[in-house]
């Protein structure tokens, strides 16, 4: 295991002998100094928060949101899922989960990292956060695994693909048995993000819509680890994670004290500016997930950690932990 003075970095081999790697924010002695009477006692931490990064990024990207928690008394655990940042790039396997049940196998490993969290801070309340793709294998945690974590954060997570995710899901397969399993298939990678700018006036690059600030997108273009083009597997797999995560059935094994937060941009095209979140939420209800809580960032677009206003997504979540924590 290696370590800095504000985190740490270790290899997790998960049962098929994958290796995952895992970064770690400690909490530290002094959090909750700026939190005021309900800080807690120097030495102490709040909580665990877990994150499932998005799809074609890595967990390096949210090295200054985990910071943020950890001077305010949280622990901050992420992992690279097969097929992205170092994990896949020391796979060789850039874009590309599994040969068989990827989807279903990257929800595993985030189950083996919580057991290692649980390991270590068997005392303090467990929360998994995901955004956008890993906000999707949150869900998918939740319906197997929920009553291993006290809360979760749901972050620019898309709605029910209804039809247009079945028929994608078809056409990825026939691209498998076209192509193959492993082959980047620019095809899919086009049809998937086609249009995320449509109500961005005279964008600059392809990926204006993630957010606003244009040296956050400018980071996102020069990362090796970031924006690559997935394979026809991965989409068969994100595209079967999409559609399972949506069924009643599945939902209804959420347990029903579960507390969630939805954060989302107003002008997020992959939560369908708003639309598909409240899909969400409503079927959350129905099958009796009380406790949510969503809070919408006018104007903001898909990455709220990333965007002009990143401070009140961090103050807005953090101040979520903290209750929850409490509670």
């Amino acid at each position: 295991m290696s370590s800095t003075a504000l985190s740490e970095t270790f290899w997790m081999t998960m049962d098929d002998g994958a290796r995952v790697y895992v970064r770690v924010w400690t909490a530290r002695e002094a959090a909750g100094a700026e939190s005021g009477e309900d800080a807690p006692a120097a030495g102490t931490a709040r909580g665990v928060l877990q994150i499932a990064h998005g799809m074609a990024e890595h967990i390096g990207r949210y090295e200054e949101f985990a910071e943020y928690l950890a001077e305010r008394g949280f622990h901050v655990v992420g992992s690279d899922h097969r097929g992205h940042g170092r994990t896949g790039e020391r796979a060789g396997l850039l874009g590309h989960f599994a040969d068989e049940d990827g989807f279903e196998r990257v929800v595993d490993d985030l189950r083996a990292v919580n057991d290692w969290i649980a390991g270590r801070w068997p005392d303090l309340p467990r929360f998994l956060m995901g955004h956008s793709m890993g906000s999707l294998l949150a869900r998918r945690y939740m319906q197997r695994f929920g009553d291993t974590i006290d809360g979760a954060v749901l972050m620019g997570t898309p709605g029910h693909p209804g039809f247009i995710g079945k028929f994608g899901r078809w056409v990825s397969k026939l691209e498998v048995r076209r192509r193959g399993l492993r082959k980047p298939n620019p095809f899919l990678d086009r049809v998937a993000f086609f249009g995320n700018n449509k109500r961005i006036p005279n964008p600059k690059t392809d990926y204006d819509y993630l957010t606003r600030d244009e040296e956050a997108v400018a980071q996102y273009l020069a990362d090796p680890l970031c924006g690559w083009t997935a394979t026809s597997g991965f989409f068969v797999d994100l595209l079967t994670g999409l559609l399972i995560v949506h069924e009643d059935d599945e939902v209804g094994k959420i347990p029903k004290e579960m507390p969630v937060l939805f954060v989302n941009g107003s002008e997020d095209p992959i939560g369908d500016y708003g639309k598909g979140v409240a899909g969400i939420i409503a079927q959350f209800r129905r099958h009796g997930i009380r406790d949510v809580e969503s809070i919408l960032f006018e104007g903001a677009r898909h990455e709220p950690l990333h965007e002009i206003n990143k401070e009140e997504a961090y103050e807005a979540i953090r101040e979520w932990l903290e209750r929850k924590a409490a509670s």
